[in-house]
């Protein structure tokens, strides 16, 4: 598992998401372009999707990290 210059995000796309804010950053490891999927939340971030091989697969997987992590509490009608 290689993460794409922790040090140094190289942010190419960052948008919201279900009240999270999803930054899909971009780096190479040995000579292949690879993508990284940070989710910054309320209290803090987190690496969703250490590596990707393209920018598409990283937003799925950064989109399905969130989907099984965050839950939306809604208050029922009463």
């Amino acid at each position: 598992m290689h993460i794409a210059d922790p040090d140094h995000i190289h942010t190419v796309l960052a948008f919201p998401y279900r009240g999270v804010t999803i930054q899909i950053a971009s780096g190479t490891h040995l000579g292949v372009k690879i993508y990284t999927a940070w989710i910054d939340y309320a209290t803090g971030s987190a690496v969703a999707v250490p590596k990707a091989y393209s920018r598409s697969e990283a937003i799925r997987r950064a989109k399905t990290w969130v989907m099984k992590r965050f839950t939306v509490h809604t208050v029922p009608p009463e």
